[in-house]
């Protein structure tokens, strides 16, 4: 069995309880395939980076495999802006940055038995462009910080490194040790390029946080919000709590 989020943003649990933590979100239109269903959840792994989490049955929208595998085969443009909006039936649905368009074609998508138009801004799919990350990481400055959040409204350390690599065509894994092992390290923080990725871990060795490469000394990194702090061979000092919050393990050139 399949699935698509026809909602803004849906939150994906740990476990199938409406008080477990948030691990993740899925955004409209991303699809997933189906892994066990009880009555009220159901288990899903996402189709794009793999994740294993739970969603509540009442968000689930089934597709069929034929549909899934035409969603798939056709990567999807993405919504770039921050806020935009679908209508269904005169109904309007928001969506928020980096939301998937499936099937989109002259502003209409038709998804099982709904159909949904867009006349907002979106991105083609296009090879992997190294050249905008930092332009669509200013986009989510001063998002708050949100555990498992992957949206403006709400976004978390590596939903935000994940959510502007997938805005410039290129899928990492959810969360920060997995995003870790892509990648070709550098030597020194100055080697380090703009729209690189830096890692940092805890006192168990254990990589923790993700944040970007602004170049000259600065990243950008989701840390109570998205914000910019200086970044050196340490880590990252944060001139508002005039010390060093996150420690340096290694800077990954991931394109």
């Amino acid at each position: 069995m399949y699935g698509i989020c026809l909602l803004s943003q849906i939150p994906c649990r740990s476990d199938a309880s409406d008080k477990s933590e948030m691990v993740t979100q899925l955004l409209f239109g991303e699809v997933y395939s189906v892994v066990e269903l009880t009555e009220k959840w159901a288990k899903i792994l996402t189709q794009a980076d793999n994740y294993e989490c739970w969603i509540c049955i009442k968000q689930h929208n089934t597709l069929s495999e034929k549909e899934f595998n035409e969603i798939i085969a056709a990567p999807s443009p993405l919504s770039s802006e921050m806020v935009q909006v679908l209508e269904e039936n005169k109904v309007f649905i928001p969506i928020v940055l980096g939301a998937s368009l499936p099937l989109l074609k002259n502003g209409e998508m038709k998804i099982g038995d709904r159909c949904f138009s867009f006349d907002g801004a979106a991105l083609q799919n296009n090879a992997p462009d190294k050249s905008k990350i930092l332009e669509y990481a200013f986009m989510y400055l001063n998002s708050p910080y949100l555990w498992g959040g992957r949206s403006p409204f709400g976004i978390d350390c590596s939903g935000f490194t994940q959510m502007v690599y997938k805005l410039s065509h290129f899928q990492l894994p959810r969360d920060a040790y997995q995003q870790a092992e892509f990648g070709t390290a550098c030597s020194f923080v100055e080697e380090a390029q703009a729209g690189d990725l830096a890692f940092f871990d805890n006192e168990a060795g254990k990589i923790v946080h993700v944040g970007i490469v602004i170049g000259q000394g600065e990243i950008i990194h989701a840390s109570g919000q998205v914000r910019i702090d200086t970044l050196d061979h340490q880590g990252i000092f944060n001139k508002d709590l005039n010390q060093y919050t996150h420690r340096l393990r290694i800077i990954k050139n991931i394109l």
